[in-house]
């Protein structure tokens, strides 16, 4: 791991200078401050015993879909289009330090997006009347889950890259995969109910992958060793798979 951080600061210059970054930045920002405005209007309208901060955090997902495919779409398959990862993997970095400097570029932008929407927070703390408004517990939980979830989302989208050479193809697999572990495995849930024994191995599979509930969960203060298990166990098989598939390909040029 000798050249992992030159190639860590080399994958931070790039995404810096890689117009897909602000295009991110800028939809996340516009997307994030939609749904804050419109749930800040909601809560001026009518009562709730809850902080703003858990309905916001439970459409995490609508960004996520969007942002991580964008920070990771050029990643691999561009320099693979251009012919430059083969001639970095010429040099004496592994296949594992170009995935792992290439995946923590990403996450770093992804969670620096992420910790710039405190300053709704703080928006919101200048004009609230009551400072209570902002609670520390559901901000704190959920900007948790989305550091945690987004290890996963940022790791699919670097598999995703490192199957193909054409950056949109790269950004649809991402999507499709995050919508699949995101929203498809809701229906495991219908199914589950539907189950004769209600306590069987399907619902508790079912709860374990619910990616919603794991959201609900966290902002309320519900910390649930598990969901770390489940995300950190799928980002290293995410992982293992980009590096298999850059060798493979790359063996094959």
């Amino acid at each position: 791991m000798r050249h992992f951080f030159s190639l860590l600061r080399h994958e931070i210059g790039v995404l810096i200078i890689n117009p897909a970054t602000y295009i991110a930045t800028v939809v996340f920002l516009v997307l994030m401050g939609f749904f804050f405005q419109e749930l800040l209007a909601e809560y001026s309208n009518r009562a709730s015993d809850t902080s703003p901060a858990v309905g916001f955090f439970k459409l995490f997902w609508v960004p996520v879909f969007i942002i991580a495919p964008l920070l990771t779409m050029r990643s691999i398959a561009e320099e693979r289009r251009m012919g430059t990862i083969e001639t970095l993997l010429t040099t004496p970095v592994s296949a594992a330090e170009v995935v792992l400097a290439k995946y923590l570029a990403a996450y770093a932008f992804f969670v620096a997006l992420w910790l710039s929407t405190l300053s709704f927070q703080w928006v919101l703390l200048q004009f609230a009347d009551d400072p209570s408004v902002i609670d520390p517990g559901p901000l704190i939980g959920g900007y948790v889950f989305v550091a945690l979830s987004g290890l996963l989302y940022v790791a699919i989208g670097i598999f995703a890259s490192a199957l193909t050479r054409k950056q949109l193809v790269a950004a649809l697999i991402a999507f499709v995969l995050n919508g699949v572990f995101t929203l498809g495995f809701i229906s495991l849930n219908d199914v589950a109910a539907m189950n004769a024994e209600p306590n069987g191995l399907l619902q508790a599979v079912a709860e374990h992958v619910n990616v919603f509930q794991h959201a609900e969960d966290f902002v309320t203060g519900v910390i649930d060793s598990r969901a770390f298990v489940l995300y950190l166990s799928l980002t290293g098989v995410f992982l293992f798979l980009g590096v298999l598939a850059l060798d493979a390909r790359s063996a094959r040029t």
